[in-house]
């Protein structure tokens, strides 16, 4: 059984990331991945079949970083907010300062002029580690969608 401090501190990561992507604070959303990351966002279908190239896909802190900032500066794209509704996070494995789990997660989208829809759901698959300080960061993150469609105006992380 999975000690519950660590089920605890891992929700708290998971809505503390959420929290920042949801009141466009991303310089912060890298902050929560170790250097050596990956970030990976498919559709379940592309999950199962194993292929690993993702509509958004970065490996470092620095490409998160670079996206994060190509947001701000480049790219151009409808004004949108994210509003997450995040699951409790299924701790699936455990090792020496490192767990794997599984959260599912919903992400409501309201536009520039107030539609709001259901946006994207489906489930972040971590594999989490302690940094030197004792603090958890996402060694690895993979947003598994449900749908198979992806709307042209994913820009915001997930």
């Amino acid at each position: 059984m999975t000690d519950p401090a660590v089920s605890f501190e891992i929700a708290q990561l998971n809505a503390a990331c959420a929290a920042a992507i949801d009141a466009d604070r991303l310089e912060e959303w890298p902050g929560f991945f170790l250097e050596q990351c990956l970030y990976k966002v498919t559709t379940a279908d592309n999950h199962a079949k194993g292929y690993q190239a993702g509509i958004i896909y970065a490996d470092t802190r620095a490409m998160l970083t670079d996206r994060v900032f190509a947001l701000r500066e480049a790219n151009i794209y409808e004004r949108q907010r994210y509003r997450h509704i995040l699951g409790m996070p299924l701790i699936t494995a455990t090792g020496d300062n490192a767990v794997s789990a599984e959260t599912s997660f919903m992400v409501v989208r309201t536009m520039r002029e107030g539609q709001m829809d259901v946006f994207v759901a489906g489930v972040y698959l971590d594999k989490l580690r302690r940094d030197q300080a004792g603090a958890w960061h996402y060694a690895e993150r993979i947003v598994v969608c449900d749908s198979q469609r992806f709307d042209t105006l994913l820009a915001i992380p997930l």
